[in-house]
């Protein structure tokens, strides 16, 4: 593997390894954005041609934090380009700017490849994303859980690297999996912390605290939140649940261990 072949394609790695902290991690996981990317280029279509500018900004929004954590610099400002004129309701942007984007995401995911010695993606992987087991989203924890709540792959993944030799780590994708597991938990204890990201499709973070609140889950299965919003409104919101912190995305492992660490905590207090 040749970074100078990254770096040469525009890839900011140096700022990438501030967050994997070296070059093995950053290897063992880039190969994700594959994956991540060929998911949410078909809902990113789907979203644009439906003229759902609100769920649209959600998956801009999760392949902008994607481009971050690999140092993608361009692919970023795109992504975020496209998160905030959806936001505002701008469909001729999108419109306008959509092939941009995909282009560079294919670009991206070419680069990839050949850095990592691979053949052009398939669809399979795609397919085996948008079709999850409803069976493992039911899943009754027997051993101590961190329950990482987040719709890109590249967080879930990065968050379950770091503890797989402490916790079991569970994962959901959309607000609507973190509810079928809460429901299927409640009252075994054995779910210690739950990092939960507010920018999901289907259900958003948001729902998930009410919906732990009005059952009083939330001193149960402590959540702090992980989100690439650090916009005020969405933290003075946050905060007007009893949550115990919020990390801002992207973040790396010293800056999860220590919030993982607080909500654990905050658990053992009660």
């Amino acid at each position: 593997m040749n970074v100078e072949f990254l770096k040469e394609n525009g890839v900011n790695v140096d700022q990438s390894l501030e967050l994997f902290g070296d070059m093995e991690t950053y290897n063992d996981t880039i190969g994700e954005f594959i994956l991540g990317a060929s998911s949410k280029l078909p809902r990113l279509e789907e979203y644009k041609n439906a003229k759902d500018m609100n769920n649209y900004a959600i998956y801009a929004h999760s392949l902008k934090s994607d481009a971050k954590y690999f140092g993608f610099t361009k692919l970023a400002e795109l992504a975020e380009n496209q998160e905030m004129k959806s936001k505002a309701g701008d469909v001729y942007y999108i419109y306008d700017t959509y092939d941009e984007l995909v282009n560079e995401v294919n670009r991206l995911i070419h680069v990839v490849k050949q850095y990592l010695g691979e053949e052009e993606p398939s669809s399979q992987p795609t397919q085996q994303e948008a079709k999850p087991s409803i069976e493992a989203n039911r899943e009754v924890y027997s051993q101590p859980t961190i329950l990482v709540a987040d719709d890109s792959n590249i967080v879930r993944n990065f968050v379950s690297r770091i503890f797989s030799d402490t916790y079991n780590v569970g994962v959901a994708k959309d607000g609507k999996e973190v509810l079928e597991i809460i429901e299927s938990n409640k009252g075994n204890d054995n779910i210690k912390a739950i990092l939960l990201d507010l920018n999901m499709p289907q259900v958003d973070g948001f729902a998930v605290l009410d919906y732990m609140q009005e059952n009083n889950l939330l001193q149960e299965m402590p959540v702090s939140i992980i989100s690439g919003d650090s916009t005020k409104e969405t933290i003075d919101r946050a905060f007007t649940y009893p949550i115990v912190d919020m990390i801002k995305k992207p973040f790396n492992d010293m800056d999860i261990k220590r919030v993982v660490e607080k909500t654990i905590y905050f658990k053992e207090m009660e």
